[in-house]
């Protein structure tokens, strides 16, 4: 599996994400159609800076060896970090069909992103030949 791909795909979209809800959570909030306030602001500008942060750590280390006992430590935070994300939106979906898309959408992402760093996580990594 091309890590180096999977990483940048992550880093971009979370990076992506992360910059949209560090500057401009309040029309991200009214196009959830969510209340807003300043508690709801605040939380929705430290979740960008944790996904931009994630961003930051999977752009950094794509070109490093990661999988199996190298680079344990990213893959295990980026598996965490999808998994139970995903959880949480199959769950949301399961109770509600209805959803908009793109509850549906980041829902696909989350699962498809916990599936390969599963994989990444647990498969030894094999470096490509030159």
């Amino acid at each position: 599996m091309n890590t180096k791909i999977i990483m940048t795909l992550a880093a971009v979209i979370l990076g992506t994400a992360g910059i949209a809800l560090t500057f401009m959570p309040d029309a991200l909030l009214n196009y959830a159609g969510m209340e807003e306030s300043e508690t709801s602001l605040l939380l929705m500008q430290i979740l960008g800076a944790m996904y931009f942060a994630f961003a930051m750590l999977n752009w950094m280390s794509k070109g490093s060896l990661i999988g199996g006992i190298y680079n344990r430590p990213v893959a295990v935070a980026n598996m965490t970090h999808f998994l139970i994300g995903g959880l949480a939106l199959v769950k949301v979906l399961m109770s509600n069909s209805n959803a908009s898309y793109l509850i549906w959408t980041v829902g696909v992402i989350y699962a498809a992103f916990a599936v390969c760093f599963g994989i990444i996580l647990f498969r030894h990594p094999v470096r490509e030949a030159n």
